[in-house]
């Protein structure tokens, strides 16, 4: 174990910066099911099918930003920052096809989209009203996200939270009063939500704009230098990037098949799949948080050539990862009840029992995401090993996960509980693949220009 307390307030800091940014990000979503779960059980268990397609392209925007992320943050290791805009340049451009190409999905078959994920007409025609305002923040979205996210790897995350902090603040009060139709505005329900959450993600990137040409001034990002970027970067971010991408965009599109199952359950395992899925998001910020950290950590301790140091670095961030997965799932056990006083009476009985299993399920399965997610999006990736999680997941997901749900759930007929363990359980087999690779030391190289792979350290 590491035991110099410097690493260890750097490293806090660090990660508990981003899991804050990730708490407000996610409390948007948070606020808007518990807000609308007050409103109509339709229409929040609508939103809830919107918000996976949103997952889906926050999947994909993540992955063109980690790929900016593992080399920026070897670059910055380095000390070499005149790469990194090319890099972001290259990001912003993958990444706003991605969100053109969503919001054209979304635009042209909004309902035949959620039929794929439910079979309730009520909850279809919810979520309809709501695409049909969101998709116009999806690029708008992508752009800011990624431009934080390659800020991150140069060490910046306060702005981050900033921005989500805003966001979170706005869509709360716009939710109030479009929702419910308060102080005289008009009473929009799912439309009122969407319009709120379109208002904050216009805000979210007036604030890093302003940041970027009046603030930031490491790299002194401008709009001339992410449009005229050296394009034989582009080939360096598809080599590192493209293998994220593709883990990212199977990985948001085997949750939107999941929830797919659940949703042909009925519109109970609906409602009760959205409240434990942000109950889980919201309560595991600081795991992802430690996993986003020590990502950037490796990353610059590769770059810097220190890799006598990395056997310790990961032996620390292995048990720093455990206790912070044990602690999150205790968490999730024990507020189960007070979450669902939340949401009032508006839940039906059976709703709520089966809210109360999948949280069960999670606490328990969020102490194996905590430390094989961490381990493999963390540190592995950020090794730059960008191609074994894609892999894992792959072979994980489509292969044992989804069949395996799906048979359970329609051929097997197991109560509900049962299917949504099944869905879930990979977060706790796939512990053993992420540490016989994490101990193969076969993930660490460097990926920067002039660099090689190294061995074992």
């Amino acid at each position: 174990m590491i035991r110099e307390k410097r690493f260890y307030k750097t490293f806090f800091v660090l990660a508990l910066s981003l899991a804050l940014q990730n708490l407000l990000t996610y409390s948007v979503n948070m606020m808007d099911t518990v807000m609308l779960g007050r409103y109509s059980q339709n229409a929040m268990s609508g939103v809830s099918l919107c918000n996976q397609v949103q997952f889906m392209l926050q999947m994909l925007v993540e992955g063109a930003g980690e790929g900016a992320v593992v080399l920026g943050a070897q670059y910055w290791g380095k000390n070499k920052l005149d790469p990194i805009p090319h890099i972001i340049g290259s990001a912003l451009r993958f990444g706003g096809a991605m969100a053109v190409l969503m919001f054209l999905i979304v635009v042209l078959a909004p309902q035949q989209l959620l039929g794929l994920l439910s079979n309730e007409p009520l909850v279809i025609a919810e979520g309809v009203r709501y695409f049909r305002i969101i998709c116009f923040s999806y690029i708008i979205f992508t752009v800011t996200r990624i431009l934080v996210a390659s800020l991150r790897s140069i060490g910046i995350v306060t702005i981050g939270y900033i921005i989500s902090f805003s966001t979170l603040c706005i869509n709360v009060c716009l939710n109030y009063l479009l929702i419910y139709g308060n102080f005289g505005f008009p009473e929009l329900g799912v439309r009122g939500a969407a319009i709120a959450t379109l208002v904050s993600r216009c805000v979210e990137l007036l604030i890093v704009i302003y940041y970027l040409k009046f603030r930031e001034k490491q790299l002194c990002l401008t709009l001339k230098k992410l449009i005229f970027i050296d394009t034989s970067y582009i080939r360096d971010y598809i080599r590192v990037s493209f293998p994220v991408l593709l883990n990212q965009a199977q990985w948001g599109a085997a949750q939107m098949v999941q929830t797919g199952i659940l949703g042909h359950l009925g519109g109970d395992v609906t409602a009760a799949n959205a409240i434990a899925v942000q109950t889980y998001q919201v309560l595991s910020v600081v795991a992802y948080g430690a996993s986003s950290a020590s990502g950037i950590v490796v990353g610059k301790t590769i770059g810097a050539g220190k890799r006598a140091e990395l056997k310790k670095l990961v032996h620390t961030l292995e048990v720093l990862f455990s206790v912070i997965g044990i602690l999150t799932g205790l968490a999730i056990f024990l507020l189960r009840e007070p979450i669902l006083t939340v949401f009032g009476g508006s839940l039906t009985e059976r709703a709520h029992v089966l809210s109360m299993q999948f949280m069960a399920v999670i606490a328990v399965t969020t102490v194996g995401t905590s430390y094989q997610v961490a381990c493999d999006n963390g540190i592995i990736r950020g090794g730059g090993d960008t191609a074994f999680s894609a892999k894992m997941n792959l072979i994980s997901m489509w292969l044992i996960v989804v069949p395996l749900s799906a048979l359970a759930a329609f051929r097997w007929n197991l109560a509900p509980v049962m299917v949504f363990f099944l869905l879930k359980w990979d977060q706790l087999y796939k512990i053993i693949p992420v540490t016989i690779r994490l101990h193969s030391w076969k993930w660490v190289r460097v990926v920067t220009r002039g660099g090689s792979e190294c061995a074992e350290p």
